[in-house]
């Protein structure tokens, strides 16, 4: 119940308005801080929701949640949701709604039924995506966020590339450890 309070004071915090308008004032900030923070809120109040039956019901051996984790995650990369968040109240209140209870409920219930291979495979995906969005947001030639100016838009590129390489390390690490080889 401690953890259900902390995500919500979390999740509190975020969505007052001179937060939420600060955190979304920077490109990178608004990508790899607000959202990141968002799932982490989710992922502090899963235990209030992991009593459900219904969650344990749809997410028994947890490939569903972690499939929604994945579908919510990658939705939010995208250019467009991004400046339609900023735009509109709809979508904004979409994304105070989708990340904590969409993305980080399922994958803080997912995370320890699935299997160490199917999280391996979740990591590898997210690397290639930061890999690919990496390069789309610092090598297009177009402003891809009306909100934003280009070089914040280059910023967040390197940023994405940044964060694929601390997971290629980690998905390195791992493989170098015990539990690699204990897994199989």
């Amino acid at each position: 119940m401690k953890s259900f309070f902390y995500g919500s004071l979390l999740f509190i915090f975020l969505i007052l308005p001179p937060v939420a308008e600060l955190l979304e004032s920077v490109m990178i900030i608004h990508m790899h801080m607000q959202m990141p923070l968002l799932i982490i809120a989710g992922m502090l109040m899963a235990p209030l929701f992991q009593k459900k039956s219904f969650l344990r019901r749809w997410n028994e051996n947890g490939q569903p949640g972690i499939l929604l984790f994945m579908l919510i995650f990658s939705y939010w990369l995208l250019p467009r949701t991004m400046d339609e968040a900023l735009s509109s109240m709809w979508m904004e209140g979409f994304k105070f709604i989708s990340l904590p209870f969409l993305a980080g409920v399922p994958l803080r219930d997912s995370w320890t039924k699935v299997t160490n291979g199917t999280k391996r495979v979740v990591l590898i995906v997210m690397t290639l995506l930061s890999a690919l969005m990496g390069w789309i947001y610092i090598f297009s030639p177009n402003q891809l966020c009306n909100n934003y100016l280009i070089v914040e838009q280059v910023t967040l590129g390197w940023g994405f590339w940044t964060m694929g390489l601390c997971i290629s390390i980690y998905i390195v690490y791992d493989m170098f450890s015990e539990k690699w080889e204990d897994s199989y």
